[in-house]
């Protein structure tokens, strides 16, 4: 999945360790060549070479997925919008300028999740060149598949990290929390908070990892569907929630939604930890902050 993955939990012997993480490495790298874009024998490259001729019929895992990205599209107001990976052919993060405005508005007529013809099990992409992509969900739903595996095996007690997205089930063995450290938006390999977490979804969005900045502005990588331009208010948003999956796309859609995404958090009711541009916290979350220049562990998204 192109990151660092992490697998951590507890085994009554080696034996049995390799038994599961085998299974659970397994189950993500099945995931990955189902879902991904880069792959041309995946359902989403075999649905996207079908743009603007016939439905594909599609089975329920991934008829399951395009359900959960239609409420997305509608819970965030058209902010979340799979169909929105267009944009990289304008944009390109690591070419260091901003594509011109022409490259930019001659793609908006190709997104809009409301174009799309979806009635199950039949997909359509009515426009030659439209795409879908779940790459805002793909490896949240892998980091819930991976918990799924341990949990189906008899392991009670660990996290998964895929690049960031965590999937927790259950406690350490004595009860107490997973500590999960947060990373500084602002401070590189540096950590904001170090979160307690029980079990559950924990999920972060943020402009840090792919930015341009010129001519001291700063465009961040996440882009409003409906413009085809990088959103700016927040810098960092962490939630919680009952699934990695859920709390992945909640962070998201609060990124896109720029200035109002602390209201629209605040409304979710999930734990979250923020950051504005101006680099301040808001939180719900009884986070305990972290030491001074302290490092950020694999434990951090």
């Amino acid at each position: 999945m192109s990151c660092s993955n992490e697998l951590q939990f507890f085994a009554a012997s080696a034996t049995r360790a390799a038994t599961v993480a085998n299974a659970v490495i397994g189950e993500v790298q099945r995931i990955e060549r189902r879902f991904s874009r880069y792959r041309d024998d995946s359902v989403i490259s075999r649905i996207n070479r079908t743009a603007g001729g016939e439905p594909l019929e599609v089975d329920e895992e991934t008829a399951a997925l395009l359900d959960y990205a239609a409420s997305c599209f509608d819970h965030g107001d058209g902010c979340f919008d799979i169909t929105s990976g267009v944009l990289r052919r304008a944009w390109n993060f690591s070419a260091g300028q901003i594509p011109g405005r022409a490259a930019i508005d001659a793609l908006l007529p190709l997104i809009g999740w409301d174009k799309v013809e979806w009635e199950k099990p039949r997909f359509r992409l009515p426009l030659a060149g439209m795409e879908i992509d779940f790459g805002g969900i793909g490896k949240e739903y892998a980091a819930d598949r991976a918990a799924m595996v341990c949990r189906e095996m008899g392991v009670a007690h660990g996290f998964v990290n895929l690049g960031g997205d965590l999937c927790v089930w259950g406690p350490q063995p004595c009860g107490s929390p997973w500590l999960i450290g947060i990373r500084d938006p602002g401070q590189g390999e540096k950590i904001l908070a170090r979160l307690p977490i029980f079990s559950g979804g924990l999920a972060t969005s943020g402009d840090y990892a792919r930015c341009l900045e010129i001519d001291g502005r700063r465009y961040s990588h996440l882009l409003d569907p409906k413009s085809g331009w990088p959103v700016a208010g927040m810098r960092s948003v962490t939630v919680q929630g009952p699934s990695c999956l859920v709390a992945g796309s909640i962070t998201t859609i609060a990124m896109l939604k720029g200035a109002d995404g602390l209201a629209w958090l605040e409304e979710s009711g999930l734990p979250f930890l923020a950051a504005d541009e101006a680099g301040q916290l808001h939180s719900s979350f009884a986070f305990r902050p972290a030491r001074s220049g302290s490092p950020a562990n694999l434990r951090g998204s």
